[in-house]
């Protein structure tokens, strides 16, 4: 089954990418955003701190996370940044959340045209924001399927692992062995179409926009 390690206790798991939270993070994230649009503007921190009214050892200590900046400083900065004051918390607001799967233990499912001997498993999923995206594990074991033709909204990649598969993508066909991948528009038909070694293994990463 899918692990969502947003559910480990904090104490356990400490994943960078994921916002932080309690005071000090918040500190944390502050800093990150002012020292990433300094750089972005290509200043330093005695120009910056120059621009915002403070001292370049305050401003360092900002951009640590090693002391709380009251509002008008935070004003202050977002003023010399250019950037509006609330830009400021951003880092600490962002939701980022990840999906741990174990070896073999994806989840299996049913997707639309899906036949005997066609097994998909479900390796992440992405809950947030606005494009998703579903990696697959796709293994084909059974030669006498009558395999679908597949459409849908977005993008398709797929990467063989094992087997030999002839797949098709609208009017062209490709001689798929492992390490071969294909990248393509997920509208035009797509699918297997000749089985040619079985077992077949290939990862699928679909990914679209969430309103489609």
């Amino acid at each position: 089954m899918l692990k969502d390690t947003k559910r480990k206790p904090a104490e356990s798991f400490q994943n960078p990418h994921m916002a932080p939270t309690g005071a000090r993070h918040l500190e944390e994230a502050i800093g990150r955003e002012v020292k990433r649009h300094r750089e972005k503007m290509g200043l330093t921190i005695s120009e910056l701190a120059s621009a915002s009214g403070m001292s370049a050892g305050m401003l360092s200590k900002i951009e640590n996370g090693a002391t709380s900046p009251s509002l008008s400083t935070l004003q202050a900065l977002s003023h010399a940044l250019q950037m509006p004051f609330t830009s400021l918390f951003k880092g600490y607001e962002e939701f980022r959340d990840a999906t741990f799967v174990k070896a073999g233990q994806g989840l299996t499912i049913e997707r639309r045209g899906t036949r005997a001997g066609h097994q998909y498993q479900l390796l992440g999923h992405s809950p947030h924001g606005p494009v998703m995206v579903e990696p697959y594990l796709i293994t084909l074991t059974r030669e006498t399927d009558v395999f679908p033709t597949f459409q849908h909204a977005g993008a398709e990649f797929i990467y063989m692992l094992e087997g030999n598969v002839v797949y098709r993508h609208g009017d062209k066909t490709y001689d798929m062995h492992p390490g071969d991948a294909l990248f393509f528009d997920a509208e035009a038909p797509h699918g297997p179409e000749e089985l040619r070694k079985l077992p077949a293994r290939y990862i699928s990463v679909i990914s679209y926009r969430r309103d489609e």
